[in-house]
């Protein structure tokens, strides 16, 4: 026991003593240098990575703004509908005050009215579209 006590003691020492020896400069230098350019290529290729990563979510973005504006669009479009026919229903409801020829003109006016906003409100839609 003493013996394997001993030599374990002894063992340490010489594992201990020859990782303290001293490279050589062109050793270290040549050991700077592989590290230098180990570390060089890993932030490469993280800066590839995050420049891959950004574009990605950058087109995810620009798909989800594009989908924002698209349902604003459609929205705009229901509310100028929903705005023209409750014009065209009040418009029509007054010209039941008319008679005759009047109140005719006055529901055609009333529906030529509706169908502008219509139309005025799809190319609204359509121009604001992505």
């Amino acid at each position: 026991m003493r013996t394997l006590t001993i030599t374990a003691i002894a063992l340490s020492f010489v594992i201990t003593a020859g990782c303290n020896n001293s490279k050589s400069p062109d050793a270290v230098a040549n050991d700077v240098a592989k590290a230098e350019q180990k570390a060089s290529a890993e932030v490469a290729n993280r800066e590839n990575d995050a420049s891959k990563d950004i574009a990605n979510q950058s087109d995810k973005v620009g798909d989800k703004v594009a989908d924002l504006n698209n349902a604003a669009a459609k929205d705009a479009y229901s509310i100028a509908l929903a705005k023209a026919d409750g014009d065209r229903k009040v418009a029509l409801a007054k010209c039941d005050a008319q008679s005759g020829d009047a109140q005719k003109n006055c529901k055609d006016q009333a529906n030529a009215d509706y169908d502008a906003a219509k139309a005025n409100a799809k190319a609204a839609e359509v121009s604001e579209k992505q």
